[in-house]
């Protein structure tokens, strides 16, 4: 039977103290004691408490503010807070909101959908109107389900089209930011457009992107080589790079002008170097799954003859489905969106639960939903703000107490497995199972038993998940760093997940 914390901690933390300095991790502390603690010191409820207070005396933390709550998983009890009832930014953490709510409302075996759709009619091998690419939110549409899309029309015997290429993403708002992105973030993978019709590089599905990568040319003074995944010309290279020898060094910038889909590559590529790779996000997703489908359908030898070319527009309700294509699985889709914290995936959830929910695909509608169902969760919903899905906003605001409410409650949901095995685990190597944590707590206890989100913005730093203490105490708990400007503050992170992973109350 699973042990309980003792929770005397609760009691003594109320008693009068003296401080007296200690020494943790190489730092001189400040810590509460005093006589009266003497003849306990050894109850490991209290000995939890003073250190994680000793943990939160990192001079890293001075003039900043650390929320922290850790909770029994298996009552919901407070076990240790300190400042849990603070709003704070989460970052990334907002994403187990996001998460949460999907899952919810979508339910695991949900999948988005992409048609090929004509008001036309087909005679012998002439397509006769436009053709329509409709999406309705994927984000794992790739080149290869466009290309098939183009051989299953050559297989209808279709070989010319007479009228138009249109790009059809309705299903969605047109609005392509949340409303605190900041501009500097546009040109990025993190901050790329969300649009109801748009295309992945590769299977980490970063939807809205090209991947650019530059490589050396084959004598110094010339420019590198360029190369865009998908191949597209919706998107404009401006090569400033330059060759250099092969003992310079390597400067390489990526970086796609605002409002534009120029791109310019800048620096000094020297000879033999390792290629530069950049996810860089394009201004309209929309037009380049078009040109990319119309790419595909011309490499089987399939025409437009329009005069209109290719353009957005609205397919007709009466307009005929030739082919279409579903995702996969957004249990499947969770696990690149928590482990790899993807952006473009948490935008896409809330647009994709609003238009499910309340007809409309929004950040507006999404986010009533949010509201709506985390209340059902037993989150207090009068004390968060929410902005986004991803968490780039600096905006949103939640304390630990609520995300670590948020964890408990939503164990006892059917879907909580797969939610649950999305989340980062702490020192896997693979990506798709370490995720966010590969590179952490590779060590020790926390080493495959911490399963927790992590949260990075300027000023914030932020984990919250799950752990099992040594003597079989489930725990949740959630940290959330902000306005910090020394860093990094992950060690204290990951100092607090050791201290509950090393926990034995016996």
């Amino acid at each position: 039977m699973k042990q309980t914390m003792k929770r005397t901690f609760l009691t003594l933390a109320m008693a009068t103290v003296a401080f007296s300095p200690i020494v943790y991790d190489g730092q001189h502390q400040t810590v509460a004691a005093s006589d009266a603690l003497t003849n306990i010191a050894a109850i490991d409820s209290t000995s939890l408490r003073n250190k994680i207070d000793t943990i939160l005396e990192d001079p890293k933390l001075s003039g900043g503010i650390t929320g922290v709550t850790v909770r029994d998983a298996t009552n919901g009890e407070v076990l240790y807070s300190h400042m849990g009832d603070i709003r704070l930014r989460p970052a990334s953490n907002m994403k187990l909101l996001t998460g949460t709510v999907a899952m919810d409302v979508l339910g695991p075996d949900y999948q988005f959908s992409t048609e090929v759709l004509t008001d036309g009619l087909v005679k012998g091998s002439v397509l006769g109107g436009n053709l329509y690419l409709k999406g309705k939110g994927d984000p794992t549409l790739m080149k290869e389900d466009l290309d098939q899309f183009a051989k299953q029309l050559k297989e209808k015997g279709i070989s010319k089209i007479s009228g138009n290429l249109i790009a059809d993403d309705s299903y969605y708002d047109d609005v392509r930011y949340s409303q605190d992105l900041n501009w500097s973030d546009e040109h990025n993978y993190v901050g790329a457009q969300v649009s109801a019709l748009t295309l992945s590089p590769n299977e980490d599905y970063d939807a809205g992107t090209v991947i650019v990568e530059v490589s050396a040319g084959n004598k110094t003074g010339v420019a590198p080589k360029v190369t865009v995944t998908p191949e597209t010309d919706s998107v404009e290279i401006i090569n400033n790079a330059k060759t250099v020898a092969k003992d310079e060094k390597k400067n390489i910038s990526i970086e796609r002008e605002h409002g534009t889909n120029r791109i310019f590559i800048e620096g000094n590529m020297p000879l033999g170097a390792d290629s530069s790779k950049s996810w860089a996000a394009v201004w309209e997703p929309t037009m380049l799954t078009l040109d990319v489908f119309k790419k595909s359908l011309e490499a089987e030898g399939i025409t437009i003859e329009g005069s209109g070319g290719m353009k957005i527009g609205t397919a007709p309700e009466m307009a005929i489905v030739l082919t279409s294509k579903k995702s996969v699985p957004l249990k499947e889709l969770f696990i690149p969106f928590m482990k790899l914290s993807n952006n473009g995936h948490a935008e896409t959830l809330v647009k994709e639960i609003g238009k499910v929910q309340k007809g409309e695909g929004s950040w507006d509608a999404g986010l009533a939903v949010m509201k709506e169902q985390l209340k059902e969760f037993g989150v207090n919903t009068d004390t968060i703000v929410l902005r986004d899905g991803s968490g780039m906003s600096h905006k949103n605001l939640v304390s630990a107490d609520e995300l670590s409410n948020l964890l408990y409650n939503v164990q006892r949901k059917n879907w909580f497995p797969v939610f649950e095995a999305s989340l980062p685990v702490a020192g896997e190597a693979d990506r798709m199972v370490g995720g966010t944590l590969r590179n952490r707590m590779g060590e020790g206890l926390t080493s495959g038993n911490v399963k927790a989100k992590t949260g990075s913005i300027t000023g914030v730093s932020t984990l919250s998940g799950y752990v099992t203490a040594k003597d079989g105490t489930e725990l949740i708990f959630s940290v959330l760093i902000n306005n910090y400007v020394t860093g990094p503050v992950t060690p204290i992170e990951d100092a607090i997940a050791n201290v509950l992973a090393e926990y034995d109350s016996n």
